[in-house]
C-alpha cells in the first residue's frame, strides 16, 4: 500500500513541475534552425541509418527528462550544472534529475519487494532514497576529482611549452595558439582551445583567464591565470612571469609527489593487517591450536 501512494505522490509532483511557468527562466536563448545546412547541427543528407531501439529509449528518455526543467533552473540545478560542465559530461541537468529519480524509484521497489511487510520497511526505504540520490553525485565526484588531478598532472609540461613558444618570440597568443593546435588532446589543452575561442570572438583575455580559473577551483590553475592577468595589467614581461610560473608549478608537483609517496605507508597498512598478517597468523597459529585441541594436556588435571 505503501508503494502505490509513493508512485502516485512522485507522478503527481513530476507532472506539478512539467505545467510549472518557464517565465521564470530569463536567460537569453539563441535560436537555430538545426535543418539549415549551414547552421553545422544536423550532418548532410546521406544514406538512411537504420533506427536502432536505443534511438528510441533515448527520445522517451530526453522527453521525461523535460519534467525536471523546474529542478534545472533552481539553485541545486545551477550548481549541478557548473559541476556537468567541471565533469566533461554529456548529460544534462533534466536527464541527471531522471537518473536520480530512477535510482530512487528502484530502490524503493526493491525494499518493497524484500521487505514489504516488515517492520524495517520504512527505514530500507529511506536508505533506499538516500542511496538513489547519493549514487549520481558519488559518480559525478569522482569524475570532477579525476578531471582535476589529470589538469594538475599535465599543466606544468603546458605552461612549459608556453614558455618555449614564448621564448621563441612568438608572443603569448600566437604561442597558445601553436600549443593549443600540436599538443595531444588532454583537459587542460582543450580548455585553453576553448578558452582561444573565446577571446578570438571577443571576449577579454583577462575575463577569459579569470573564468578559467573560476571553473576549476584549483590552486594552480588560479595562480597561471592570475600571473597572466597581473603580467597583462602591469606590462612586465610575460615571458619571466611563464618561467617563474614553470619553475613553482614543478615544484608543487614534485611536492605533491612527495606526499603521496609519504601516504603509501599509511595506505598500504590496511591490506597488511586483514590479507597478508591474518594468513601469517592463521599459518603459524593453525598447527598449534590443532595440536592443542587434538592433544589437550588440560584433560589430564582433572585426575
Amino acid at each position: 500500500m505503501v508503494l502505490p501512494l509513493l508512485l502516485m505522490f512522485l507522478a503527481g509532483f513530476a507532472l506539478i513541475l512539467g505545467f510549472w511557468p518557464m517565465s521564470i527562466d530569463s536567460r537569453p536563448k539563441l535560436k537555430i534552425n538545426i535543418d539549415d545546412p549551414l547552421s553545422g547541427l544536423r550532418p548532410p543528407p546521406g544514406p538512411d541509418r537504420k533506427k536502432l531501439p536505443g534511438d528510441f529509449l533515448l527520445v522517451i528518455t530526453s522527453k521525461l527528462a523535460l519534467f525536471n526543467r523546474p529542478l534545472a533552473i533552481s539553485p541545486i540545478g545551477r550548481r549541478m550544472y557548473r559541476d556537468l560542465a567541471v565533469a566533461r559530461s554529456r548529460l544534462t541537468v533534466e536527464e541527471f534529475f531522471l537518473i536520480k529519480e530512477v535510482l530512487i524509484g528502484t530502490f524503493v521497489f526493491l525494499a518493497f519487494k524484500l521487505n514489504g511487510n516488515g517492520d524495517f520497511f520504512m527505514f530500507s526505504a529511506l536508505m533506499g532514497i538516500a542511496v538513489g540520490y547519493m549514487m549520481p553525485e558519488l559518480w559525478l565526484k569522482a569524475r570532477i576529482k579525476k578531471i582535476k588531478e589529470e589538469i594538475l598532472r599535465f599543466l606544468p609540461d603546458t605552461v612549459d611549452l608556453l614558455g618555449l613558444c614564448v621564448n621563441a618570440g612568438l608572443d603569448f597568443m600566437m604561442a597558445l595558439k601553436y600549443v593549443v593546435e600540436k599538443s595531444t588532446h588532454t583537459v587542460i589543452i582543450d580548455e585553453l582551445k576553448n578558452m582561444l575561442q573565446e577571446i578570438n570572438v571577443g571576449k577579454p583575455r583577462r575575463d577569459a583567464l579569470r573564468d578559467l580559473a573560476r571553473k576549476y577551483e584549483l590552486a594552480d590553475l588560479s595562480t597561471f591565470s592570475r600571473t597572466l592577468i597581473q603580467a597583462d595589467r602591469m606590462g612586465t614581461s610575460v615571458i619571466e612571469a611563464l618561467n617563474i610560473l614553470s619553475e613553482d608549478m614543478r615544484e608543487a608537483r614534485f611536492r605533491r609527489g612527495e606526499a603521496m609517496a609519504l601516504k603509501a605507508p599509511l595506505k598500504m597498512l590496511v591490506p597488511l593487517l586483514f590479507f597478508i598478517f591474518l594468513v601469517v597468523a592463521i599459518l603459524v597459529a593453525g598447527p598449534v591450536f590443532l595440536d592443542f585441541f587434538q592433544n589437550n594436556p588440560l584433560k589430564n588435571l582433572g585426575h
